[in-house]
């Protein structure tokens, strides 16, 4: 059965995709939960105007998602956090301080979710933190931890 996807369904496809499944996955999942439509000639055109509207809209946020890390990549940010004699941190530091720093450095606002990072900052020094606003975009900053 040819169905027309009318929303991102994980697995299946995106919104838009013109696909073949199974006719019981079809009729019995698919279409009852308007996840997708029978594939008809007019149908199709319709799919094929919300594929070029997804292109766009994917390729306006790759550059949106560019815009953000230009300035930021190679710069150096700054952080003061309580630590003991030994440069152990008394807390953490976490992606929301980052994005904190971030904004307070270079004036530009980077949601916490961009930051990648594995595990919370608890040492004093130089860190390299990753920032990946789209899964086709990042870059590396490095975060400098001072004592307080």
């Amino acid at each position: 059965m040819k169905v027309i996807l009318t929303k991102d369904v994980p697995g299946v496809g995106h919104k838009g995709d013109a696909i073949e499944v199974a006719d019981g996955f079809g009729r019995n999942y698919l279409v009852p939960r308007s996840l997708a439509v029978k594939a008809t000639r007019g149908a199709m055109k319709q799919a094929e105007g919300l594929q070029r509207s997804r292109q766009e809209a994917v390729r306006k946020a790759k550059v949106a998602a560019q815009a953000i890390i230009d300035p930021l990549a190679g710069q150096r940010v700054v952080v003061a956090a309580r630590a003991a004699d030994e440069g152990k941190l008394f807390g953490s530091i976490g992606v929301k301080d980052i994005a904190a720093a971030i904004q307070k450095f270079t004036g530009i606002a980077v949601d916490a979710t961009y930051i990648k990072l594995a595990n919370p900052i608890k040492e004093i020094g130089l860190h390299e933190i990753v920032v990946r606003p789209h899964p086709e975009v990042e870059a590396t900053l490095t975060l400098d931890v001072i004592p307080a």
